[in-house]
């Protein structure tokens, strides 16, 4: 699995930096990621719904620590980029797989 692509949509709330979208070997998208300030720095977040009872349920995450890691580095990337550069509303990202 290759991220081929990721959207940032930056936002100005407190915690809450920008959404995410992430595309998976240019056929499947994520939308909805979060970048959240946390008392740790930056993570990511995973899309997710409320249930009837006030939780939350992941819509989407990834199964391994190697996945995730993966996710978070290209998205953490593409949003400090997206900060660097004061792009418009969004930046696209290509993994070093797809740039060859």
């Amino acid at each position: 699995m290759n991220i081929t692509d990721v959207k940032v949509y930056p936002v100005e709330e407190d915690k809450l930096k920008a959404y995410v979208t992430i595309t998976l070997d240019h056929c499947f998208v994520i939308r909805d990621l979060k970048v959240i300030h946390g008392a740790s720095g930056l993570f990511i977040a995973m899309p997710a719904k409320r249930r009837k009872d006030g939780t939350y349920k992941d819509i989407a995450h990834p199964l391994n620590a190697d996945t995730r890691t993966q996710m978070e580095r290209a998205i953490l990337q593409e949003y400090e980029r997206h900060q660097q550069t004061g792009m418009g509303a969004m930046g696209s990202f290509l993994s070093a797989a797809e740039a060859d």
